[in-house]
C-alpha cells in the first residue's frame, strides 16, 4: 500500500472505532480480517497511525472544539500528523495522492487545518483530565490515588507497551527461551521482577514462530506473571482459577505446579474457556480441567466448597491499569461502570471465598489503578470475612508489602493490584 492508501485505511479503521462500542483491538481485528489486502507490514503502519489518535483522543478533540470543528475522523488523524511534524501542504497532498488514497481536502477542511499551524499538541488552558487523557469524572480519585506523581503516572499510561513473554519452564529454561527467540531474529532480555518473565521492545509478531508454537513461551505482561508469582501453588495442590478467561494465569500456575496436583479454571464464558484448551494444550499442561460457571442449576462451587489450597479471584475490573494497550478504553469508561463493578467483585468475593479450605490461601487481583477496586474492595472484604487475613505477598523485596501494587511508571509493567488472604486454620 502507498502511504496514502494506508491513510485511508486509517479513516476507515478510526470511523469504524469511533461508531463502535467495542474494544478497538476486536473492531481492528475485524477490520484487517475482511481485507486479507492489506499485508502485515501495512497493518502496523495503520494501526500505527490509528493508535496514535486513540493515545492523544482527549487533545485532538479539544483542539478541534476550540477551533469549532468537527471531530472526524479525517481530521483527527490529519490533526494528529500535524503535531507529529508534518506540514499542512504534505497532508493536503496524501489527502489527493490518487484512487487508493482519501478523498482530497474539503476548502472548510483546510482551512481548519491551517489554523493549527505553530501549535503543539499541549496547551496552558487545556483542563486536566483532558491534558492526562483520562474521564472528567475519574480524576480526583487517580488525584488521591498517585498524588504528586500523577503528571507522571498518567504520563507512563499513555505509553506504548513492550511486549512481555513468560518462559513454560515445564518445557524450556529462561536462557534457552532467549536463545530460540534469538534464532528467529528476536533480542529478549530477562524481566525485572518476574523470574520467568522476558521482555522485546515495541510491536513484534511472535505467534508464527517455532519458539511460541512450540509452547516455550507465552504472551503474559510481567505485572500478570507476578499476580500468578503470589499463589505460591505447590506441586501436588488443589488451586482454582475463578475467573479464568483465555487462562494466562491458569497456565503461569499449572508451570509452578510442574504439572502435579489439580487445577481448575472456570469462568462465566464458554468461548474464553475453549481458548484457554488450546493454549494449555500448547504449553503441554496435564494437571487443568475447567468448569463453566453460571449454568442453570450449576452446584459446581457448593459440591466444592472448603476443598482448595490456593484459590484466584482474577476479578473483571475497570481495566484502567491497561491502559497503554487499550487507549480506547478511556472514553467507555463511566462512573457507572465502576459501581457496578465494584458489587459484581464483592459478590464474586464472596462465592470464591467457600471454596477455600482452613489454613488456605485467596488471592485477590485486578488490572486496576483505582483504589475503589482494590484496597477498599479488600478492606469491605476482611471485614465480612474475619477468618482471613492479609499475609505478606510473594515478591522480589523491592515489591513487598501488605499488599501488591504495580504500574507502568514505577514497575515497568501494566498495572495491578494484588492482595493474599490466608483463611484460619
Amino acid at each position: 500500500m502507498t502511504p496514502a492508501g494506508q491513510l485511508a485505511a486509517a479513516i476507515d479503521l478510526l470511523a469504524a472505532i469511533e461508531a463502535d462500542g467495542r474494544p478497538a483491538d476486536a473492531i481492528a481485528n475485524h477490520f484487517f480480517r475482511t481485507r486479507r489486502f492489506i499485508g502485515a507490514g501495512d497493518r502496523r503502519e495503520v494501526s500505527t497511525l490509528v493508535w496514535g489518535v486513540l493515545r492523544a483522543r482527549r487533545h485532538l478533540g479539544w483542539w478541534l472544539q476550540h477551533f469549532g470543528a468537527p471531530e472526524t475522523p479525517r481530521l483527527l488523524l490529519a490533526v494528529q500528523a500535524i503535531f507529529s511534524g508534518m506540514s499542512v501542504h504534505k497532508i493536503s497532498m496524501a489527502f489527493a495522492a490518487g484512487r487508493y488514497g482519501p478523498p482530497p481536502l474539503q476548502p472548510e477542511e483546510s482551512i481548519i487545518l491551517e489554523k493549527f499551524a505553530g501549535h503543539t499538541l499541549e496547551h496552558p488552558n487545556m483542563p486536566e483530565a483532558v491534558k492526562y487523557e483520562i474521564p472528567d469524572w475519574l480524576l480526583p480519585r487517580l488525584k488521591a490515588q498517585f498524588g504528586p506523581a500523577l503528571e507522571a503516572e498518567m504520563a507512563a499510561l499513555n505509553q506504548p507497551a513492550p511486549l512481555d513473554l513468560r518462559v513454560n519452564s515445564l518445557k524450556t529454561t529462561r536462557e534457552a527461551a532467549i536463545a530460540a527467540l534469538a534464532r528467529e531474529g528476536l533480542q529478549a532480555r530477562p524481566s525485572q521482577f518476574s523470574p520467568w518473565g522476558l521482555r522485546l521492545a515495541g510491536r513484534q509478531s511472535i505467534t508464527q514462530g517455532k519458539a511460541f508454537q512450540d509452547g516455550l513461551v507465552e504472551i503474559q505482561d510481567e505485572g500478570s506473571q507476578l499476580i500468578a508469582l503470589q499463589m505460591d501453588a505447590k506441586p501436588g495442590m488443589r488451586v482454582v482459577d475463578y475467573c479464568a478467561g483465555a487462562g494466562g494465569k491458569t497456565l503461569a500456575i499449572a508451570m509452578t505446579m510442574e504439572n502435579k496436583g489439580h487445577i481448575v479454571a472456570c469462568d462465566t464464558s464458554a468461548p474464553r474457556l475453549e481458548g484457554a484448551i488450546k493454549r494449555l494444550r500448547r504449553a503441554g499442561v496435564h494437571n487443568a480441567e475447567q468448569h463453566l460457571l453460571g449454568e442453570p442449576g450449576d452446584k459446581w462451587t457448593k459440591r466444592q466448597a472448603g476443598k482448595f489450597d490456593r484459590v484466584l479471584v482474577d476479578a473483571p475490573c475497570t481495566g484502567t491499569g491497561t491502559w497503554r494497550r487499550n487507549p480506547d478504553a478511556r472514553t467507555r469508561l463511566s462512573e457507572t461502570d465502576l459501581k457496578e463493578l465494584v458489587a459484581k467483585q464483592a459478590m464474586i468475593l464472596d462465592q470464591a471465598q467457600k471454596l477455600t479450605k482452613p489454613g488456605g490461601k485467596l488471592v485477590y487481583a485486578t488490572c486496576s489503578l483505582l483504589s475503589d477496586e482494590n484496597e477498599a474492595q479488600v478492606e469491605a472484604f476482611l471485614a465480612r470475612y474475619p477468618m482471613f487475613k492479609p499475609v505478606e505477598i510473594e515478591a522480589p523485596e523491592a515489591l513487598r508489602g501488605k499488599y501488591l501494587r504495580l504500574s507502568p511508571r514505577a514497575h515497568g509493567t501494566d498495572g495491578f493490584f494484588a492482595a493474599v488472604l490466608a483463611r484460619d486454620p
